[in-house]
């Protein structure tokens, strides 16, 4: 990915456009949609882009996990507990305290 403030500009916004298009009761993985958006390098940008999201609750940043299906980090008040919790009232299933990736994933 190129490291103009354009590009990441512009990157971002397609970041935003995939999470979007995340249903309800379905997440991705921030490498899931780092992949979707051209860079599959960039999971941690991602989380980045996630974590200054503005455009709540348009763009669903709630709606992505790590790869293990661990809910890191969440800005809004209540963090990671209300994360959780906005994910099981939209029907996400978790193993623990982590997503069930197998019933819950989103399949691009």
């Amino acid at each position: 990915m190129k490291t103009n403030s354009k590009s990441i500009k512009n990157y971002k916004e397609k970041v935003y456009e995939i999470t979007r298009k995340i249903p309800k009761g379905k997440v991705a993985t921030y490498g899931q949609i780092a992949r979707l958006a051209g860079s599959p390098k960039a999971a941690r940008a991602v989380g980045f882009f996630m974590k200054t999201n503005q455009d709540a609750p348009r763009t669903p940043c709630h709606r992505v996990v790590a790869a293990s299906g661990a809910l890191t980090g969440y800005s809004a008040p209540g963090g990671i507990n209300q994360k959780k919790k906005m994910l099981l009232q939209e029907g996400v299933l978790f193993k623990k305290n982590k997503v069930d990736l197998a019933s819950s994933k989103w399949q691009t």
